[in-house]
């Protein structure tokens, strides 16, 4: 390490490099939690920045700092929030408990990056203190599950555009698809007959369904801890802090943020974070299954069902020429799995709180983070790179439809229930078309038969009976 200035903490004195930002909480934590070498989410650091802005405005307004050196950590944190110093938040996602860690990362690059605005060199902290100016007032306690739950916020706004993407192009399909009688199917043997356009209408209503539960989860998350300092009581604020703090960061973040209604709740416990996290899961047990029966449809061509043809997007055998695979969805399948493992390691994180705080929150702060983001980045690829091409294989969705014994089933209503699969158990026996044995055994005429069992019939069965 080059040489640089010495900073001193609780513990002692310490070299940080000069050309750092952070300081010498920082370092320990580098040296103390070498995990991963995976970083925070940019969502959390925009969110925490916006919070120590939202912070120095309201204890100046307080009287609670000195008002020019408040203006010098709102223009260090506004900078950081448009993404500034993105390389000086160093410390690892598996860090020490409640996110302490990088909380103070957040206040030691906020007043250095200050004290460059006001002209003092770096680690100054006599001039403007990590801990005693940008933290006033505060604690890791209730700012880093407050930041944790805004960011979470910002990263569902992305998110709701990439789902909202998708689910408009399965319902392109569907509408494209509407006049494509198929076989149904259901426990995987032959079903009543459905079109490919309900399937994929289907695929469509249930992201839009899942997306009708977010509401509640986002109102959760809007309740934050900001201004219970270590236990919830508030204590080293000044009178009214609370309030402003919560006013003014959702001023600057644009989201509907309103104090905890029992502030020792909202520190005792994450429920808001894994309240998310399920609905991450839910939302990827959807598309799990969505890319599944994509996956199944398009299983083939020459063995398997070959109903669709999903876009070629790249060679899917090293050994096997012109094998082309279901590449796209095969990833999302392994985006949403991960979905699914992340929101265990949150539920171990939400449950882990004791007392008067949950020291586990930087876990299920960046799982949350991290399964939001890689959803975001990949459902608009999905649905451009498979969904919006996937063509429907006509001939062979007829040729399972018409061969479907399953179709007898409107026979119930005229023979019943065992007499039908008696003519169904014959008809698979000799290996004979129901549609002839009916006709040959004198139930049906050959009109009677191709009224309720033709194409026209056929596609009136795909319709929702009202």
């Amino acid at each position: 390490m080059a040489p640089g200035r010495v900073e001193e903490d609780s513990l002692g004195p310490r070299e940080v490099p000069d050309g750092a930002y952070w300081g010498i909480q920082t370092l320990r934590a580098r040296e103390n939690f070498p995990v991963s070498g995976l970083r925070a989410s940019p969502h959390l650091i925009r969110s925490y920045a916006l919070l120590k802005l939202a912070c120095a405005r309201a204890n100046v307004t307080l009287g609670a700092v000195d008002g020019a050196k408040g203006a010098a950590v709102e223009k260090a944190a506004e900078e950081v929030a448009a993404g500034k110093l993105a390389d000086q938040f160093v410390v690892d996602v598996f860090q020490a408990g409640a996110g302490t860690s990088f909380n103070m990362n957040v206040n030691e690059v906020l007043a250095n990056r200050a004290l460059e605005i006001l002209g003092r060199p770096r680690g100054e902290y006599q001039t403007l203190s990590p801990n005693d100016l940008v933290n006033r007032g505060q604690s890791t306690n209730d700012t880093f599950p407050s930041a944790a739950q805004v960011a979470v916020l910002l990263a569902f706004r992305e998110l709701r555009v990439s789902v909202g993407l998708l689910a408009g192009s399965l319902r392109k399909k569907s509408e494209e698809f509407a006049d494509h009688p198929k076989a149904g199917r259901t426990h995987l043997k032959d079903a009543m007959p459905v079109t490919l356009g309900a399937e994929f209408g289907a695929y469509a209503s249930a992201l839009e369904h899942v997306m009708d539960a977010l509401g509640p989860v986002e109102s959760a998350l809007a309740e934050i801890p900001l201004g219970g300092s270590a236990v919830g009581s508030g204590v080293n604020t000044v009178p009214g802090f609370r309030a402003a703090a919560v006013q003014e960061y959702a001023a600057v973040t644009d989201l509907p943020l309103r104090v905890a209604r029992d502030p020792f709740e909202t520190m005792q416990s994450r429920w808001p974070l894994g309240a998310a996290s399920a609905w991450l899961r839910t939302l990827a047990l959807e598309l799990i299954r969505i890319a599944n029966d994509l996956r199944l449809m398009a299983s083939g061509p020459a063995t398997a069902l070959d109903e669709i043809r999903l876009p070629e997007i790249q060679p899917g055998s090293s050994i096997m020429p012109a094998k082309v695979n279901p590449s796209a969805a095969e990833c999302l399948d392994q985006v949403a799995f991960h979905v699914v493992g992340a929101d265990l390691a949150t539920a171990f994180a939400v449950q882990g709180g004791q007392l008067e705080i949950n020291v586990m929150m930087p876990l299920a702060a960046y799982e949350v983070l991290f399964s939001a983001e890689i959803l975001t980045n990949y459902l608009p690829v999905f649905a451009r790179t498979c969904v919006d091409g996937i063509v429907a294989n006509r001939p062979q969705l007829e040729h399972y439809l018409v061969g479907s014994a399953a179709l007898a089933t409107v026979l119930t209503p005229r023979f019943g229930y065992l007499k039908v699969a008696e003519l169904l158990h014959d008809a698979e026996r000799l290996h004979r078309p129901v549609k002839e044995l009916l006709v040959e055994r004198g139930l049906l005429t050959e009109a009677e038969v191709e009224e309720l069992l033709g194409s026209a019939a056929l596609l009136r069965l795909t319709r929702p009976v009202p």
